[in-house]
């Protein structure tokens, strides 16, 4: 008959075994109890906002250039997308990107709200990237077309994202390069054949009456197809 001394004696030893077993695999490697290094800690998580706020007014070039060029996730994770492309936000703000990366944003990014921090940058070579950036929204387009520097503003009038108004309002603009003036005037013709005819020859007809349009642009216009443009081209000559 056992004692209740031999029946504590046993009782122990299970609850040593089982012990030892929860501290070991199956093949009886030892199991740290520790998970901490090994699962992310909620604790270690940064609130959107904070990090923002930080990306926006830290001068750590080379953190705000690895976010600058850090591939996006993929849309199929909604809010790890939302989150990166609201971070990017913030970099693209922040004077303390690198001007590179700041070209780069403004060159590829299809987003209005990253786009619109780009378009006021003080590097007039970022508002120019921001200004050929095809996915610009038109109102975008439309306001570099009113930038201070003029090859910005050039490149925003031959963005094909640019509304018809904008390309009208450029086409009259004597300070508007001559090469730019070229571009419109082949509106409707050469380029955009599909374009309104009646919008693309006013465009025409404005470059032709514009003052710093070149001569051999007016001399072409003289044969358009469209009677008013060839008035105003030969008025010109």
């Amino acid at each position: 008959m056992q004692t209740a001394e031999s029946n504590a004696t046993e009782s122990n030893g299970a609850e040593s075994n089982a012990i030892e077993t929860a501290q070991t695999g199956s093949s009886g490697t030892q199991i740290s109890s520790d998970r901490t290094h090994d699962t992310p800690s909620n604790d270690d998580f940064e609130p959107l906002t904070e990090t923002y706020e930080r990306l926006r007014h830290t001068t750590d070039s080379a953190e705000l250039s690895r976010y600058a060029r850090a591939p996006l996730p993929d849309h199929s994770d909604q809010a790890a997308f939302s989150r990166s492309t609201s971070l990017l936000e913030a970099v693209a703000g922040n004077e303390h990107t690198p001007l590179e990366d700041r070209v780069f944003l403004a060159t590829t990014m299809p987003f209005p709200n990253i786009l619109v921090k780009l378009s006021s940058d003080p590097a007039a070579q970022v508002r120019r990237a921001v200004a050929a950036n095809t996915d610009d929204k038109n109102w975008l387009v439309g306001r570099l077309t009113k930038d201070a520097d003029g090859e910005v503003r050039d490149t925003a009038l031959r963005n094909p994202r640019t509304s018809w108004k904008m390309r009208l309002e450029g086409a009259q603009d004597p300070e508007v390069g001559g090469e730019t003036l070229d571009f419109l005037s082949r509106l409707g013709v050469q380029s955009e054949p599909d374009a309104p005819a009646v919008l693309s020859s006013m465009v025409r007809r404005a470059v032709a009456l514009n003052p710093n349009c070149p001569r051999d642009t007016v001399e072409r216009l003289t044969h358009d197809g469209s009677q008013e443009v060839v008035d105003a081209a030969v008025g010109r000559l």
